[in-house]
């Protein structure tokens, strides 16, 4: 058989099966329509008035019609959090964060917040502030541990600090004078400290005497910094800041870190005195322009408490950092406080030359303006002191056992930002924008500069000998020279 007639058989062979399709096919739509004329027949003789009733068809039941019902409001959040799922986990989260974050708040405030006491009514608990007395966090805290039951030490480094101390007439606050320069006088006064604390006290004459135990070292660092551009910041200005902003406290806890190891406690006393260490967050959160003092020292300071800690941890004496925002010092007057406890005023950009005008002073009024200028939040008031003194006073009892603690209006949020926010963002909110105009570069300027200090440094070899005086050839540090003009931003 050829392949021609096997095709031809194949052919024949698939007719019936075609046939059978078009047939169905057919069938169907003719049923389709048969059906249809038989319902409009049927629907036309039961409604006509002239087929009697004896042969009139009957209608079929048809289901009644769906009534459409509201749904309820319980419904209807059940169908959107079927449609919602991720949401509402994210929305179930943070109601159970703000409910657990509101109970214990409310849990805190209704804490008794008070120091131990002998049976006679005694003193039991010392701690020791390292903070100038003219800071207003130094006093309002101060002020606020001796209320709660605990002695007080406040570091002094000058006569009027020690002024400063006996005029909050309080007994129970007393100045602990340690020069810090003078490292054999530091530890002189560290021993009196030890053994004021080793020596047994009695609240009244006759009284059953006591020992008293140190409970914490707190150290507060100056808060304030001045806001000027690095290339109008002089070097003397550096070398002061870095001197009394972060060498000062450094050394201040070097000086008691022979008290905290050697464990002078009372008989039976197993608690270990803790170490808090104050820091303003807002700024080095986001280290925004213009900031370099602040974040610089901010930064150094957090390093240290770390590097601290880690020392500290394996011999029991825990280290806090005290995370600081925005307080209300509305209560503490310039005029009782005196010059240089409140935020500096912003630098005077006519003093600065014209090539860093032209460079920097847009954008420094700019952001001097904003609302988180010099470490502030504009427009609000900031939290209360109050805060402040539950926060210390958790950490110094043993409540409050974290490393970090936030406090303040904006620590916990500028921390937020600060580590998720793009920089670029964070300085176009705070008014930086770029800066398409510069000044041409004077050489001669720079030229004149140089012969001066050449000159200079001649007339103080002629007038030193050989030129060597604290700081020689030899030496390690860098030696800094004072302006000549009197103009220095720290003034």
């Amino acid at each position: 058989m050829s392949a021609d007639d096997q095709q031809f058989l194949d052919l024949l062979s698939s007719i019936p099966n075609h046939i059978r399709r078009y047939s169905d096919d057919v069938a169907g739509y003719v049923d389709k329509y048969v059906d249809k004329a038989a319902d409009e027949l049927r629907d036309t003789l039961a409604t006509a008035p002239w087929v009697p009733d004896y042969i009139r068809p009957k209608l079929p039941e048809r289901p009644p019609p769906v009534q459409i019902v509201p749904l309820s409001t319980y419904e209807k959040l059940q169908g959107w959090i079927s449609r919602h799922k991720f949401l509402t986990g994210i929305v179930i989260v943070g109601l159970g964060y703000a409910t657990y974050r509101t109970v214990r708040a409310g849990k805190l405030l209704r804490k008794t917040r008070r120091a131990k006491r002998a049976r006679n009514g005694g003193r039991l608990e010392v701690v020791v502030v390292a903070g100038s007395p003219m800071l207003p966090v130094t006093k309002s805290l101060s002020l606020d541990m001796e209320r709660r039951g605990f002695i007080v030490f406040i570091v002094c480094n000058t006569i009027e600090d020690e002024l400063a101390v006996q005029s909050l007439s309080r007994p129970d606050i007393k100045p602990l004078s340690i020069d810090i320069t003078d490292p054999p006088n530091a530890g002189q006064s560290i021993e009196k400290l030890a053994a004021y604390l080793q020596a047994p006290h009695a609240a009244v004459p006759g009284a059953k005497a006591h020992y008293l135990a140190l409970k914490a070292i707190i150290l507060i660092p100056s808060l304030n910094y001045q806001t000027s551009p690095i290339a109008t910041i002089p070097p003397s200005s550096f070398a002061d800041l870095f001197n009394t902003h972060l060498l000062h406290p450094i050394l201040t806890i070097q000086s008691f870190l022979p008290l905290l190891t050697s464990r002078i406690t009372p008989h039976g006393e197993k608690a270990t005195p803790k170490v808090l260490v104050f820091t303003p967050s807002i700024i080095s959160s986001i280290n925004p322009p213009f900031h370099a003092p602040e974040a610089t020292v901010c930064s150094a300071l957090s390093a240290f408490t770390e590097v601290l800690t880690a020392e500290l941890r394996p011999l029991a004496i825990p280290v806090t950092s005290i995370q600081l925002g925005t307080f209300d010092f509305s209560g503490f007057t310039p005029v009782r406080l005196g010059p240089g406890n409140g935020p500096p005023p912003p630098a005077d950009t006519a003093q600065w030359p014209e090539s860093a005008r032209l460079a920097y002073a847009r954008n420094y009024v700019s952001q001097a303006g904003s609302a988180i200028s010099a470490g502030r939040i504009r427009g609000l008031r900031g939290s209360s002191l109050r805060d402040l003194h539950n926060a210390v006073f958790d950490v110094v009892d043993g409540t409050e056992q974290g490393a970090v603690v936030r406090v303040g209006l904006g620590a916990g949020l500028y921390g937020f930002v600060g580590r998720f926010a793009p920089r670029g963002l964070v300085a176009w909110m705070m008014g930086i924008r770029k800066v398409d105009e510069l000044s041409a570069w004077e050489g001669s300027h720079h030229d004149s500069t140089s012969e001066k200090s050449e000159s200079g440094e001649g007339e103080g070899e002629g007038e030193d000998g050989d030129g060597e005086g604290d700081v020689g050839e030899g030496s390690e540090y860098i030696p800094v020279t004072r302006d000549v003009d009197g103009h220095n931003v720290w003034k």
